[in-house]
């Protein structure tokens, strides 16, 4: 089942990256189906999280996407290489949204590994944000794109990990974010190999 609008508005950001582990994130662009279940996620709050590209309310032209209402995509590019895939939560004029860092694969696979240039099944295909989004298909053309529709979008398939199977830790690569980056706001899966590794 889609999940429903209702669940992206919830005020609770770091609940809602909790809440997301387990879920499935599909994709459907040309034809090409692909699906995996999400095993590592990070919360960004723009009212104060300084790690936040919104943070403190700040709006840009990049960053106005974060003020709509929870439901949508928002995708940058990092480096000037990776699309990273975030959704928009809480409600309008918030600038909530939680990225999602790594999938386990489970629809789709020898499309993904075509889209990463690999012949099997591994690691490397879906672990990290950069290459979860080359493998599902996602780009920056994408960016506001409605996740209740049929290119993008996440299911409740009856999955749902208990507190203890879940580690909370800091966010990866936001040292910049002073005392903001120790929030424990990176939720995985408790020994799910498809998580990514901390450098």
């Amino acid at each position: 089942m889609k999940l429903p609008k209702s669940f992206y508005t919830q005020n609770n950001v770091v609940e809602i990256a909790r809440q997301l582990l387990g879920k499935y994130l599909f994709t459907d662009f040309e034809g090409e189906l692909c699906a995996g279940m999400i095993v590592e996620t990070e919360a960004y709050s723009g009212a104060f999280d300084k790690a936040c590209h919104a943070h403190f309310k700040k709006r840009t032209q990049r960053t106005e996407i974060m003020y709509q209402e929870g439901g949508i995509a928002y995708i940058y590019l990092c480096y000037g290489i990776h699309s990273l895939f975030n959704v928009v939560t809480n409600e309008l004029d918030t600038a909530d949204a939680v990225l999602i860092r790594a999938l386990e694969p489970k629809i789709g696979i020898e499309t993904m590994l075509k889209r990463r240039k690999l012949t099997k099944k591994q690691y490397r295909l879906t672990a990290g944000p950069g290459i979860m989004s080359q493998a599902m298909g996602i780009t920056t053309q994408y960016n506001g794109i409605d996740l209740i529709g049929n290119q993008i979008w996440l299911e409740d398939q009856g999955i749902y990990p208990t507190r203890k199977n879940i580690l909370a830790s800091p966010r990866i690569g936001i040292d910049y974010a002073e005392e903001d980056a120790l929030l424990p706001w990176r939720f995985t899966l408790a020994g799910n190999p498809w998580c990514s590794k901390s450098k």
